[in-house]
């Protein structure tokens, strides 16, 4: 057991935790509670280690329509500033980006689906990739994400033609982390994702179905491996 307990913040009734997600907590024995932030409020941090904020649909300037955004973000400032580790998946990783000055908004092209993306020089010397390789294989599942340039203070750790900033980090502060590829799914949740939210993947992406699913297949092992060592190595960071 790691000792370590972590918030997972989940905003869609069919977007859980990724079975790549699920599997790193159990091998870790890392303790964790999932809020449905639609429907729950935040409750008190201390108890954590920190928050794993995944997927969904909401953008992050859109607290009209999804009201309990505001006080998520008030606790991700809480988390952070606190010295809480946090790591933020899509949604997640927007979130943050918007919660430390980053501008969020539309990308030039929806991305879904597997793509090639890269580590840059400050995402190859951050210790949450190490022992991974500088170029690696992205799920993606957004229209939106975090627009360069960072302000003073951010680095982007990784990147892809789809995204200037697939992953973004905190200078002198590694346990806090924004990914806005979703490696924590496997082929099953690639399956419910097409199910519940079909409609808006396949518009204007040009994703065959039939297609995506085999590649979630054909990824699940190595994205699986890849991403057990990626989430070791943040455990490590965050009791750090």
């Amino acid at each position: 057991m790691t000792g370590k307990n972590f918030l997972i913040v989940q905003h869609m009734e069919w977007e859980g935790p990724g079975q790549h997600l699920l599997a790193a907590l159990q091998e870790a024995g890392a303790g964790f509670q999932v809020l449905r932030a639609w429907q729950e409020p935040v409750p008190p941090l201390d108890p954590f280690t920190g928050m794993i904020a995944l997927g969904g649909s909401p953008n992050v300037d859109e607290e009209a329509a999804f009201p309990y955004l505001a006080a998520l973000k008030a606790a991700i400032r809480e988390a952070v500033a606190s010295g809480k580790a946090y790591l933020g998946f899509c949604l997640g990783h927007q979130l943050l980006g918007h919660v430390l000055g980053c501008r969020v908004g539309p990308l030039p092209r929806k991305s879904v689906g597997f793509i090639n993306g890269e580590l840059t020089q400050e995402g190859l010397k951050h210790p949450v990739f190490e022992g991974l390789p500088a170029r690696m294989r992205l799920f993606k599942w957004h229209g939106q994400g975090v627009l360069p340039p960072l302000p003073p203070g951010l680095h982007v750790l990784a990147r892809s033609p789809g995204a200037m900033v697939e992953a973004l980090g905190v200078a002198g502060n590694p346990r806090v982390l924004g990914l806005q590829f979703d490696n924590h799914v496997a082929a099953r949740d690639v399956e419910q994702w097409l199910k519940h939210d079909r409609d808006w993947a396949l518009a204007d992406s040009g994703v065959d179905p039939e297609a995506l699913t085999a590649a979630a297949r054909a990824e699940e092992a190595a994205m699986g491996r890849e991403f057990r060592r990626f989430f070791a190595n943040f455990l490590r960071l965050a009791g750090t």
